[in-house]
């Protein structure tokens, strides 16, 4: 029985989701030698308008590239959360940047509250990477890829000189979902 693995990472249009999406699929596909796609799509207004990536890891073959029932739901706005938590499937995992989404939907789904940004900010210096260590919260959470295969991923796709920072945030994304884990399970 092969596996099928979802993920949509939404949120507004400068977040970086997009270089995230492809960071996760080419950490699966490249790295761990899995089958990956990797969609996007953004409002006409680009920054500040609704952004969306979806990834999704499979052993076999993916027939449809376009996520439906989706294992792990990432929403940086409000307006993100609310516009796709019902695809998020019962088992899922909902991640929400603590600050931004104030109201969480109720459902059978596993919800990770984490002040993405605010820590990027106060941890990083940078507000920018908050991309990135969302990644670290999902590679930490899902265990579908290797620390390692990301690594890689991310020294191959984020600008040139950006790496070490990059790698710090990844980091800073598993410490948190570490604290999360620690606190919650």
């Amino acid at each position: 029985m092969s596996f099928r693995y979802e993920i949509r990472l939404s949120g507004s249009g400068g977040q970086g989701l997009i270089l995230v999406g492809k960071v996760l699929a080419e950490a699966a596909a490249i790295y761990e030698g899995l089958n990956a796609t990797q969609s996007q799509s953004y409002g006409p207004e680009a920054r500040g308008g609704a952004s969306r990536s979806e990834v999704i890891i499979s052993d076999g073959d993916i027939d449809y590239p376009k996520a439906e029932n989706i294992d792990i739901l990432l929403a940086l706005t409000q307006e993100a959360c609310d516009k796709y938590i019902a695809d998020l499937n019962e088992n899922g995992t909902l991640i929400v940047d603590s600050q931004l989404v104030t109201h969480v939907p109720e459902g059978n789904f596993r919800v990770i509250q984490i002040p993405i940004i605010q820590s990027a900010s106060e941890r990083l210096g940078k507000f920018i990477v908050a991309n990135i260590i969302a990644l670290g919260i999902i590679v930490k959470i899902s265990n579908i890829v290797s620390l390692e295969s990301v690594q890689h991923a991310i020294k191959a796709r984020v600008p040139k000189g950006t790496e070490e920072i990059n790698l710090k945030a990844l980091a800073e994304g598993i410490n948190l979902a570490e604290e999360w884990l620690n606190k919650n399970s």
